[in-house]
């Protein structure tokens, strides 16, 4: 399975490097190269989208981590770890858990911060929804979004899931550093 994984992979690299040449070659330096060892800077818009003809919100909460995580029997990709079911008590189920937004995304963005209209840190983008695979090659905000995980959910994950309250004091200013 490795070697099958790492041919795929390479051969995938591959593609994308000659796909990435040819774009350049046509297009010069009007556009921008993925975010990979690049510094990058977008924006968008914390919007919903809508799918098969159902609205999709902009946003989640712990309470539907849990909700669909018993939708699918806990099981696998939507297992939730023990520790998360053990703690689901002490957690605000109402904190908003991920979001998504219309910035223009693409490899090499996992684990950029997100960041609002007054310079302060919502989130970590980690992931995009499968309608944002085009933004390697066209941008479009009608449904391709940007998946962020909440900072909100980050704190309280770490006061009442991980018992590391004072890491969370610290990102949130109430605990000076010496």
């Amino acid at each position: 399975m490795r070697k099958i994984i790492e041919t795929q992979t390479e051969s995938k690299q591959q593609a994308h490097a000659q796909i990435a040449k040819a774009r350049f070659a046509i297009e010069g330096t009007s556009t921008y190269p993925d975010a990979t060892f690049t510094l990058r800077l977008a924006y968008g818009v914390v919007k919903g989208y809508e799918e098969n003809g159902a609205q999709i919100p902009f946003q989640t909460t712990l309470a539907g981590l849990y909700q669909r995580g018993e939708e699918h029997q806990n099981q696998p990709p939507f297992d939730i770890p023990p520790r998360w079911l053990k703690r689901k008590g002490r957690l605000n189920l109402s904190t908003p858990f991920n979001f998504v937004s219309t910035a223009d995304i693409i490899g090499g963005n996992s684990g950029s911060p997100v960041i609002n209209r007054d310079t302060e840190f919502v989130g970590i983008i980690f992931d995009g929804n499968i309608q944002s695979l085009v933004l390697d090659f066209a941008y479009t905000d009608r449904q391709a979004r940007a998946v962020s995980v909440c900072s909100q959910s980050i704190i309280e994950a770490l006061r009442k899931v991980y018992d590391a309250g004072a890491l969370a004091d610290e990102l949130t200013g109430k605990r000076k550093r010496k």
